[in-house]
């Protein structure tokens, strides 16, 4: 059986990107949904003087390890990953005085930033390698039938109309649509992760690579494919120049497969 999502009452804010923050807090705040935060967030949460619960203060266990470990508690990730619609899991949670997490909204820190950076130490790198913000995004994507996980900011205005217009509740195709994103999301930072391991393993193979992670963007869609009747699509390496180093069209047709092809 499939749980549906009920009327949202809890949400869990921990983020590294805070655009926006403030202005989503203050309409979760505005559909009286409890708000639970960790660090950064909850500090910028109490500046703007809106309401915040913080983690440590929920689990009764402090942040520990410069930080390491804040969220990796059952209190948060039972609240999260509790399946609604299954009675077991309703009363277990009653039994260990746990309450539902009905959102989350989670970015991660910046490893390809750290990484990028010229100069940085390895010890550094490490530090920005997250693993309490991709745990509670795989947790609510996994249970997205009754958790809306949020992961891009540019989603903020979206989810609060939702929540506004449905009584509290997020449609589940949008729901599947944003535990897709989440996925897609923790997917790539771990390849980062991969490949700059990989660049700096002294072990690695001499030669050509045994293994190949490549992430890689739509850049445009051409006039056609190889023939009128096909669709085609063309991709760059995420956070690369784009098309053919970055070439920039300045006038005529949408070019097309065999333009491209060609140039």
């Amino acid at each position: 059986m499939i749980a549906l999502m009920l009327m949202a009452r809890r949400a869990l804010l921990s983020v590294w990107d805070k655009r926006g923050l403030e202005e989503l807090a203050q309409g979760l705040a505005r559909l009286d949904i409890e708000m639970i935060s960790t660090g950064g967030t909850a500090e910028r949460l109490e500046r703007a003087g809106l309401p915040v619960i913080r983690v440590a203060d929920l689990t009764g266990f402090p942040e520990i390890l410069g930080g390491r470990v804040k969220t990796l508690h059952p209190t948060i990730h039972g609240g999260i990953l509790a399946d609604r619609g299954q009675s077991s899991h309703v009363a277990e949670l009653r039994e260990h005085g746990i309450a539902p997490i009905d959102i989350v909204v989670a970015n991660l820190y910046p490893f390809r930033e750290a990484a990028a950076t010229p100069g940085a130490e390895v010890a550094e790198v490490i530090e920005m390698i997250d693993i309490g913000g991709p745990t509670m995004v795989r947790a609510a994507a996994k249970n997205h039938s009754g958790v809306v996980v949020v992961v891009d900011p540019d989603d903020y205005p979206q989810i609060l109309a939702m929540l506004e217009a449905g009584d509290g509740q997020v449609p589940a195709a949008f729901r599947r649509r944003l535990a897709l994103k989440a996925f897609r999301h923790t997917q790539a930072y771990d390849g980062a992760i991969a490949r700059w391991l990989a660049s700096h393993a002294s072990e690695e193979e001499p030669g050509f690579p045994r293994h190949l992670l490549v992430e890689m963007e739509r850049e445009i869609e051409p006039r056609y494919g190889e023939n009128p009747h096909q669709a085609a699509a063309v991709y760059k390496t995420t956070g690369g120049p784009g098309l053919l180093g970055g070439m920039e069209q300045l006038q005529g047709k949408q070019l097309s497969y065999n333009n491209i092809n060609d140039t």
